[in-house]
């Protein structure tokens, strides 16, 4: 950008915990960073001069926030569009750009986009209603995905037989075939204005399966080199395709005979980076920033082995959010917290994270399941 960096009037879409953590990175590089978020007590508000509490999906309430602004940008995709397209057509800088949210808002265009750029995933089928799936009986069992509006595992329902029909959505959904898969991994690829591109090393990924959260993530990932660049390959060719400008979080599966496919991609910062903080030389939400504002984009390299322990609110607690166990954790060596500033907690909700750094993966991994079951967000 010619004008300095720290003139730019910069606006976020979303207020929740990337945008808090892209302002903590923010704050670093002086910028001058607004807000809009539909939570009055969103965990940004605090953290910026202006903060305005509005919908993300209103087109006059994205168009009024974007208009006196020289840089849009999102931590959240579920956002409108329209808006953000006219504020571009005004000259406005929007990055990521309005037609690839568009396209990622959409599991089914997604669906496309790998198809038509031989990018392997999961075979699927698309269905407009319940009705539809009847027709693909012969190729159960599927995870059912609602094309729009779902997330953190909200949206998907597994269909392993015609009998399971009663639990299907009736909307627009992907069918996906089920994947006999070893590991889901994750890799972080940003992209500048210049076209400069650098992948983060790839992480492996262990869900909840109650919640169908990540619970933890390791990194480096165990995985063999062949796969390791396969994968990074994989997200460099989706985000050269795609001529994104901005980072791109791409969630594969390993399947059990050594295939690497796609299983969905998202256009901000990534629960599966927030190891980055600590473990890598340059963080996933420092390398966002260097992109969206055309700058050299920084070196992605592992410092020390790391854990990430997402911090979920615990089951059975409603509530102001109390954090039991904090003072025990902080007295390891080489466990990071980060709370994420929801005055409120409720089963599964993602309160924060522990970061669990040391110089072998193994000590990291024990030590983070210590940190796992003393550390507890409960309710007052």
């Amino acid at each position: 950008m010619s004008v300095s960096i720290q003139k730019l009037n910069i606006g976020i879409l979303g207020g929740g915990q990337l945008g808090r953590m892209l302002l903590q990175n923010a704050v670093n590089l002086n910028l001058n960073v607004s807000v809009l978020d539909p939570d009055k007590n969103a965990p940004c508000k605090h953290l910026v001069k202006k903060f305005t509490c509005g919908s993300l999906l209103d087109y006059d309430t994205v168009y009024d926030f974007g208009k006196d602004k020289d840089l849009i940008t999102i931590e959240i995709e579920n956002v409108n569009t329209d808006a953000l397209k006219a504020l571009e057509k005004e000259g406005k800088k929007v990055y990521p750009q309005p037609h690839i949210i568009e396209l990622i808002q959409d599991k089914g265009l997604q669906k496309m986009f790998y198809q038509r750029n031989d990018i392997p995933s999961p075979d699927f089928f698309l269905v407009e209603n319940k009705d539809q799936i009847t027709k693909y009986a012969k190729y159960f069992p599927f995870f059912q995905k609602l094309r729009k509006g779902g997330y953190d595992g909200k949206g998907v329902s597994k269909l392993v037989n015609p009998h399971h029909l009663e639990k299907a959505f009736d909307a627009p959904s992907v069918l996906e075939r089920l994947v006999d898969f070893d590991k889901e991994l994750s890799v972080l690829v940003a992209r500048n204005e210049s076209g400069e591109i650098k992948c983060f090393p790839v992480v492996e990924c262990e869900f909840n399966p109650e919640a169908n959260l990540v619970e933890f993530l390791f990194s480096p990932a165990n995985i063999k080199k062949k796969t390791e660049k396969e994968a990074v390959e994989i997200a460099t060719r989706i985000a050269e395709k795609l001529g994104i400008v901005g980072l791109l979080a791409v969630e594969l599966f390993l399947t059990h005979d050594g295939k690497v496919l796609v299983n969905e991609i998202a256009p901000r910062p990534h629960n599966s980076g927030h190891q980055t903080i600590e473990g890598n030389v340059t963080s996933q939400f420092e390398q966002m920033w260097r992109a969206i504002l055309n700058l050299p984009l920084g070196d992605t390299s592992i410092i020390k082995a790391s854990v990430m322990v997402n911090l979920l609110g615990d089951f059975g607690h409603e509530g102001v959010a109390v954090y039991q166990g904090l003072e025990d954790v902080l007295k390891f060596s080489g466990v990071y917290i980060h709370l994420y500033g929801k005055t409120h907690t409720k089963p599964f909700r993602k309160m924060g994270h522990t970061t669990v750094v040391d110089d072998d993966i193994l000590k990291a991994k024990h030590k983070a399941k210590t940190v796992k079951q003393m550390l507890k967000v409960i309710s007052s």
